[in-house]
């Protein structure tokens, strides 16, 4: 490893509420469902978390409710020692909650009601990227949040990470103010595809390609692949966040492009292998276990 890394990650926490099903219901299906808990959630919270237990020094922005909801997400940030010093607490807003439905095979759909994420208050984030190596974002906080966290990352220098999830707001104006993109196949294909998002302006692009391992390429430089590690999924649905978060978590610790590629992919593996979007599974140990015994074959193709 190298040094220590510092992220910033600012976005969205949620709680979770998971139901186990065999399928997805039909339009007019009643389907009979296995509860599964309530779990900590949200596309910022997953990837705060991951880089927190890949190694990153990590500080975490976002907004919850003044609610029972918002007094257990803080009791989880104490328990694994990520400060929620920058986790503010709105009022007039609930927490933010997602509907997660698990289908046998690893699979989800998901049902986000935003509530205090789409109010997000940035003030203080000069403060906390005041040592940031990186700062990551995601759209889950709406458009114009993203897009004011980028900007200010930019005019302090930091290097700046976009998650482009949910896709359907990412303009031209986002893309301006990033130096890397992470986008799964879908999200790609929303922006236009690989070849057009590499003259956007990120300097790097990642698509990931779930079973099928990601796709990178630097802005001047040849697309590379690498394979995906081979697991038994059971669930998920947060193997894209925790990518991000120990993506993340590498590059501020100033591993290769290629390096950190490797230990993303290993993150995103383990935390399909577990229910729920933060497992405890996920490790700097067992990242670095699971490449030493199933190493990724990367290759560069035109």
């Amino acid at each position: 490893m190298g040094a220590l890394g510092k992220v910033c990650v600012v976005g969205s926490i949620n709680l979770d509420l998971m139901v186990q099903v065999d399928h997805a219901p039909a339009p007019g299906e009643t389907i009979m469902g296995q509860m599964l808990g309530k779990m900590p959630g949200g596309k910022g919270f997953n990837q705060a978390v991951a880089a927190h237990r890949c190694g990153a020094s990590t500080q975490f922005v976002g907004q919850v409710g003044a609610d029972s909801d918002a007094q257990h997400l803080r009791k989880v940030c104490a328990q694994i020692g990520l400060s929620d010093r920058y986790l503010r607490t709105n009022p007039k807003a609930p927490t933010g909650t997602a509907y997660i439905s698990c289908q046998t095979g690893g699979e989800n759909s998901i049902i986000v009601v935003p509530g205090a994420n789409e109010q997000l208050d940035l003030t203080q984030l000069p403060h906390a990227l005041s040592d940031a190596d990186l700062m990551m974002v995601q759209m889950e906080i709406g458009p114009q949040a993203a897009k004011t966290a980028m900007a200010i990352s930019q005019h302090l220098g930091v290097l700046t990470l976009l998650n482009a999830a949910p896709s359907r707001d990412v303009g031209s104006e986002h893309l301006a103010l990033v130096d890397i993109l992470v986008v799964n196949e879908t999200e790609a294909e929303d922006l236009g595809g690989f070849d057009a998002l590499r003259q956007a302006g990120p300097s790097l692009i990642v698509v990931t390609l779930g079973a099928n391992g990601v796709m990178w390429a630097e802005h001047d430089g040849p697309a590379q692949t690498a394979s995906a590690f081979p697991i038994n999924a059971v669930d998920t649905t947060g193997s894209g966040d925790a990518f991000c978060g120990a993506f993340a978590s590498a590059l501020a610790s100033g591993h290769s492009i290629e390096d950190a590629i490797g230990h993303a992919s290993a993150a995103g593996a383990l935390t399909a292998t577990a229910m729920g979007a933060q497992t405890d599974n996920l490790s700097s140990e067992n990242i670095q276990a699971m490449i030493s015994n199933s190493p990724q074959t990367q290759q560069v193709i035109l």
